[in-house]
């Protein structure tokens, strides 16, 4: 039986607000800079059948991949589910993505009865492996990488597990951290727990179970209905990343081709790259989190985001690929290749709705993760993700300096980041000419230049869009490519985009984001908008006049 609209909108929104509750919870008590500054992490609620039925205002990255942790959990623990349970998984390999992000799940039960699991996943400042902040774009295997932690019960019963937490600080670095963001993940799930009780009582637990049926039903509905709206076809692109950080030079293709037909949509990965021996291969749920998240992108922003959403985009992708990888592939650094496919798919998505999709981004997030030991030997970490600019966009220009669509990440402060790391930031600006020029240009990148001020350290970094710059769209040019650099006794050496090095004190580490794509032809752009970029210190008087035909007599 449907539901009275103005219930099930009452209910929606209580669901909603519960979910984004949890995730203020995280931003609150969180410890660490990557969760508190960066805010990476995200907050889900499922129903009883472990369907996704909310989720917190936070990372598409993520979100799109917990239905595949939920369904680890369920078949691992089927018929072993109490109350007081608590369950915890970070294995790519059974239900994770890669081994930073730590899943929690907690189900919620009313008068004995389930009703509900509340989900958090929050990326952990360390985990173990060979580089510190368990993120290193060189490593070869998932060996190397750091704890892993099959679908297990964190808490059974309320009685917490013992073994779990000493083996997880017997294997991580910074244990303080890595435990105080767990229990910052254990209270969101106490405040969703509150929140699907109240609401148990306010309309019984048939109800609440029946209304968030309704919901994902409803959001399959409104799915199907947008996606029936666009035109019927196959569409692909391809794309390039530059290398794996192991085989320099050597490109990695991604294929994506998009067959759309009534109210259904088959997003396919066949053609792309095999696996790879660096650590940017992705498992199959995070190539579906990237698939969803650029597909929703064109659909009605008032469309509930949860497993409805889901069943109406198939994802296929080939085991063995980059976008499908099986042991014993590295996957710390996938993060980048989500983000490539994010854009891989706007490509071909350009193709099917050309007034609705904006260019390339800047490539996805750059990883900075600077590690050591201090001279107390205390421990130290800083891991920052760093992206900063849309592509230009069928009407308006790109975002300047704002998160990647894929992301929603915040930046980190730098008073913060000097407070609590040996580090200073030199640099912190938009970098000119380098956005992508159009009618409507790429978004304005920035660079940062970080000197450390300990004795020693491990400088990661995990970056890309150098050989195969951000593209335009319809006449736009692509973006700046990215650049690294680290100065030290005054001299100044140009970096790969994805390493692992030392450092020593006095080194400056430079990395300047690639600009975004442009769209439409440079020579329709609006003198006045050139002018304007020029006042800003974004354009040079040299490439208005070069790129857009714009001569300034100023």
């Amino acid at each position: 039986m449907a539901s009275d609209p103005i219930a099930l909108e009452l209910f929606k929104n209580a669901l909603l607000s519960a979910a984004d509750d949890m995730a203020l919870t995280i931003f609150r008590t969180t410890y660490s800079g990557v969760l508190r500054d960066n805010m990476d992490y995200s907050t889900a609620l499922f129903d009883s059948e472990g369907a996704l039925a909310a989720q917190g205002l936070t990372l598409p990255a993520h979100l799109g991949s917990m239905p595949t942790a939920m369904a680890a959990i369920l078949e691992t623990f089927e018929g072993n589910i109490d109350e007081g349970d608590v369950f915890i998984l970070n294995d790519p390999f059974k239900g994770g993505m890669h081994l930073p992000d730590i899943f929690v799940f907690k189900p919620i039960f009313f008068e004995g009865r389930l009703l509900a699991y509340a989900a958090t996943v929050c990326h952990h400042t360390d985990v173990g492996g060979r580089v510190p902040g368990s993120n290193a774009s060189d490593s070869t295997e998932i060996y190397q990488e750091g704890l892993r932690i099959p679908p297990i019960k964190m808490f059974a019963g309320g009685r917490r597990n013992e073994t779990l937490f000493s083996l997880i600080e017997t294997n991580v670095r910074v244990p303080v951290k890595v435990f105080g963001d767990l229990r910052a993940q254990l209270a969101a799930s106490t405040i969703a727990e509150r929140s699907l009780i109240d609401l148990a009582r306010h309309y019984g637990p048939d109800e609440v179970s029946r209304l968030m049926r309704e919901l994902i039903l409803y959001a399959e509905r409104m799915t199907r209905a947008a996606i029936r709206e666009l035109p019927d076809g196959v569409y692909s692109f391809r794309d390039h990343i530059d290398d794996d950080g192991i085989d320099e030079g050597r490109p990695i293709p991604l294929v994506v081709t998009i067959t759309k037909k009534d109210d259904h949509m088959r997003v396919d990965w066949t053609g792309s790259s095999p696996q790879v021996k660096g650590a940017i291969n992705n498992t199959l749920s995070f190539t579906k989190s990237a698939s969803y998240c650029a597909v929703r992108s064109l659909l009605p922003a008032n469309i509930p985001n949860n497993d409805g959403v889901f069943r109406a985009i198939e994802v296929v992708a080939p085991p063995g690929t980059i976008a499908n990888c099986v042991l014993p592939a590295a996957c710390a650094a996938r993060g980048l290749t989500g983000f490539r496919m994010v854009d891989c798919v706007f490509g071909a998505l350009a193709k099917m709705a050309p007034d609705k999709v904006f260019a390339s981004s800047d490539g996805g997030n750059t990883c900075i993760t600077i590690g050591g030991w201090d001279a107390s030997r205390r421990p130290f970490i800083y891991v920052d993700f760093t992206c900063s600019a849309w592509g230009g966009r069928p009407d308006k220009d790109g975002l300047d300096g704002n998160s990647n669509i894929f992301a929603n990440m915040a930046s980190q402060s730098v008073e913060v980041t000097e407070t609590e790391q040996p580090l200073e930031i030199l640099a912190y600006e938009f970098i000119k000419d380098a956005m992508g020029p159009g009618k409507y240009r790429g978004g304005a990148p920035f660079r940062r230049d970080y000197r450390f001020l300990g004795e020693e350290a491990i400088l990661q970094v995990r970056s890309d869009r150098r050989a195969f710059r951000p593209y335009g769209l319809y006449g736009g040019a692509p973006g700046r490519p990215s650049m690294n650099a680290l100065t030290r006794d005054g001299e100044r050496r140009l970096l790969p985009t994805k390493f692992a090095m030392t450092i020593r004190r006095g080194d400056v580490f430079r990395h300047e984001v690639a600009g975004a794509g442009g769209w439409g032809d440079p020579l329709e752009r609006d003198p006045a908008r050139v002018l304007g970029d020029v006042k800003a210190g974004l354009v040079s008087k040299e490439r208005a006049r070069a790129e857009y035909g714009v001569v300034l007599s100023v």
